[in-house]
């Protein structure tokens, strides 16, 4: 799904000729259809030729596919039908989602809707992440595999000054009110980007982090929301960078506290299939043939596939793979080391319980 996503989010057009519908479970066929209809309609009135014959296309082969089908049942349905015109190419996709469809939506526009597809995917578990100094911050979310950066802050707190007597006092006191006023800054933009996450259960733990002292005083004092504050977790983590780079170190460095989280364990095994290749040990795997014969051997630990994959014995290679009781972790470029399985493994490598041969 997520890469049927990522593919849609290609699709663009310069003008309102991409379909997106999505059905809830239960409504009915000949009303979608007589929607549509009312739409061709009134499409054939669109001055420009090449937008009206793609919005015509568009709009007949959704009622085309749609008359095809008895009932909507199950999670519902969604369809995505259109043109791109850089290509010229037209598709039409049309599937059950993996969760119910909420709400009944239509639209033609210069792209597809697939936000509520997105929703559907979100990982259900995401963890906050915040590194803060005296005057920047990183606030970002993990979600399964993927580093979310929702903001980078920075502001302005002096250092140490050369002032004496009364005017150090006085300095001493701004700089102060300085480096609190941008710690309430940073406690006010963590409470809106994860109270959301928190209100909905989603939120499954915070790392709070940093080079000094910035993480304990923005711990100790009342700058986030307390239910936001019971969320973070102990200890606290010595981090040297901010951005990404610095995301990245923290977690790592929180490894203890997220046992069984799909970064930390994906990451842990792409560092034992690098080992296992540089000693030529004969636990690493690929090749899709080579991994399914050594899967009904029972012989496969895990595996991991780039999700940019869309080679469909792939996916029944991974369905295969999670009946054989082997763990399954797609990767994206969220993860550095997605390119290196992409590009070397042919989109899919493996970790043995034992040596084949």
């Amino acid at each position: 799904m997520k890469a049927l996503i990522k593919e849609l989010k290609k699709w663009k057009a310069s003008a309102t000729v991409l379909l997106s519908l999505y059905i809830p479970p239960g409504r009915p066929i000949p009303d979608v259809v007589n929607l549509l209809r009312q739409e061709y309609s009134i499409a054939q009135n669109i001055k420009l030729k090449r937008t009206r014959d793609a919005v015509l296309s568009a709009i007949g082969a959704a009622i085309d596919r749609l008359n095809k089908i008895p009932k909507i049942d199950g999670n519902g349905l969604v369809l995505f039908c259109g043109e791109n015109f850089d290509t010229e190419d037209f598709k039409c996709f049309m599937f059950s989602p993996p969760d119910k469809v909420p709400l009944f939506f239509y639209r033609t526009d210069k792209e597809f809707h697939v936000e509520f597809l997105e929703d559907m995917v979100e990982d259900t578990v995401v963890y906050g992440l915040i590194i803060v100094e005296r005057d920047e911050a990183t606030i970002g979310l993990l979600k399964g595999t993927r580093i979310e950066i929702l903001e980078e802050i920075e502001g302005f707190v002096p250092g140490k000054h050369m002032m004496g007597g009364q005017s150090q006092r006085r300095i001493d006191r701004i700089i102060d009110e300085m480096y609190h006023n941008f710690l309430k800054e940073v406690g006010e933009k963590v409470n809106a980007y994860f109270m959301p996450f928190i209100q909905t259960g989603k939120m499954k733990g915070i790392l709070l982090g940093g080079p000094g002292y910035a993480k304990e005083d923005f711990y100790k004092e009342d700058y986030v929301d307390y239910r936001i504050k019971n969320l973070i977790l102990q200890p606290l983590i010595d981090v040297s960078d901010q951005g990404e780079v610095g995301l990245r170190e923290m977690i790592m460095r929180a490894e203890d506290l997220l046992k069984n989280q799909q970064y930390v364990e994906v990451e842990k095994l792409l560092e034992e299939l690098k080992y296992h290749l540089a000693k030529d040990d004969g636990l690493i795997i690929y090749g899709k043939e080579q991994i399914k014969k050594a899967m009904e051997m029972g012989a496969v630990e895990a595996i991991v596939i780039h999700e940019d994959s869309s080679d469909k014995e792939l996916e029944k290679l991974a369905q295969d793979a999670e009946n054989y009781g082997v763990k399954v972790f797609v990767v994206g470029d969220e993860v550095p080391e997605a390119e290196w399985v992409k590009k070397t493994f042919n989109g899919v490598v493996g970790k043995l319980r034992y040596r084949l041969y």
